[in-house]
């Protein structure tokens, strides 16, 4: 059994807590580590670090986690912890990677890894200076939807694709009335909020992975909501972007647009939803799912709006089966990949220039918003 301490910093918020903690690192430990031979498994040990004790405690025992602390100093200077793990906000982030790498520690980060493209790039660079293994957390890779997806594409099913449009969010309630499904930050532009800063870094890799690199970004914001009630029931004045309305078009031509919006109600198969349509046969993935519809199975659509539609377009819609047998929760997917990468120094491409390369989409799209006008974005000097 190879143990490898982690310095899980950031976790008492929702993301480190549900889904890195109590999703992916737990689980890994109750699976007995992660397998890597008949004899051998590796086993992640957490020490949980950030700035609230009672908060901490509480987590501590809830996941049965003995070790935590709010001392960042002294556990970065532990050596029996040579991983730092950072799920803060984003105005945090990049300096405490920074004294992680300093420090000489292995780096896996949430994402946005900055606040600007240029520190971002720092945050790489240092790390490969260093000589240290580094990620950033890439989680809808890994998602069924978009595993089935990526199956559809290698196999050529969509022919030559001709566009993709991702419809992603829901209704985010102010909390006045209703409780408020997200954390006040995320609607303070100060505190590092907005829809572009937080959903262009996905969609950067997501796009990259699935169809081919950006070459350049049409993006339009709004702050819709104006006013919402903060966590102590006080109202405030919203100045972060809450939607995004993008336009990509890719190297090869494809053009991908996506609406992002925390202020629309849902009609579709699931909260993000994103459609690819080819030459050949177009398909809709949801998180977990994949409806397909085949050249052959096309129904001849008819315009005319002066009698009523016989068709329910859903129902001409093939569902694809679970080919592959049970998915696995994608954060634990990639955990288990980049602790085998520290362990075993197996293959691990979603490095801190590819949490680069989402922060410089983000920062383009704000810019491009600012400026009314498409932007080429320029290869990134790592």
């Amino acid at each position: 059994m190879k143990t490898i301490g982690i310095i899980m910093n950031g976790v008492t918020g929702r993301m480190g807590t549900n889904q890195h903690l109590l999703r992916s690192i737990i689980p890994i430990r109750d699976q007995g580590g992660i397998r890597v031979s008949s004899t051998e498994s590796i086993m992640p040990d957490p020490i949980l670090v950030g700035r609230n004790a009672v908060k901490l405690d509480a987590l501590a025992k809830r996941s049965g986690i003995e070790k935590w602390t709010t001392d960042l100093d002294a556990a970065l200077a532990d050596p029996a912890y040579p991983v730092y793990f950072d799920a803060q906000g984003t105005t945090f982030r990049a300096d405490a990677v920074k004294k992680a790498i300093a420090a000489g520690k292995h780096v896996y980060c949430e994402k946005p890894t900055a606040v600007t493209t240029e520190a971002a790039l720092e945050l790489y660079r240092l790390a490969k200076a260093a000589g240290l293994k580094n990620g950033v957390v890439q989680d809808k890779l890994w998602l069924p939807g978009f595993v089935k997806l990526k199956t559809l594409i290698d196999r050529g099913f969509f022919g030559d694709i001709l566009s993709v449009k991702g419809e992603f969010g829901y209704w985010v309630f102010e909390g006045d009335t209703v409780p408020a499904q997200r954390p006040s930050w995320n609607y303070r532009k100060e505190e590092g909020g907005g829809m572009v800063v937080d959903m262009l870094c996905h969609w950067r890799y997501l796009i990259d992975n699935l169809f081919g690199p950006i070459q350049s970004v049409s993006c339009t914001t709004a702050t819709h909501v104006k006013q919402r009630i903060d966590e102590d029931g006080k109202p405030f004045a919203c100045t972060a972007d809450d939607a995004a309305y993008s336009t990509f078009r890719l190297v090869d031509g494809t053009i991908v647009h996506f609406n992002s919006s925390w202020c629309t109600r849902v009609r579709r198969d699931d909260l993000l939803s994103v459609q690819v349509d080819g030459t050949a046969g177009s398909a809709v993935a949801t998180l977990r799912d994949v409806y397909l519809q085949p050249y052959g199975a096309t129904p001849r659509a008819v315009w005319n709006p002066d009698i009523p539609q016989t068709t329910n377009f859903y129902d001409t819609w093939l569902k694809m089966p679970d080919q592959a047998g049970a998915y696995d929760n994608a954060f634990k997917i990639q955990w288990e990949l980049f602790l085998r990468h520290v362990a075993l120094d197996e293959p691990f491409r979603w490095t801190l220039l590819e949490g680069a390369k989402g922060v410089q989409l983000a920062e383009y799209g704000l810019k491009s918003n600012d400026e009314k006008r498409w932007l080429d974005l320029p290869a990134l000097d790592a």
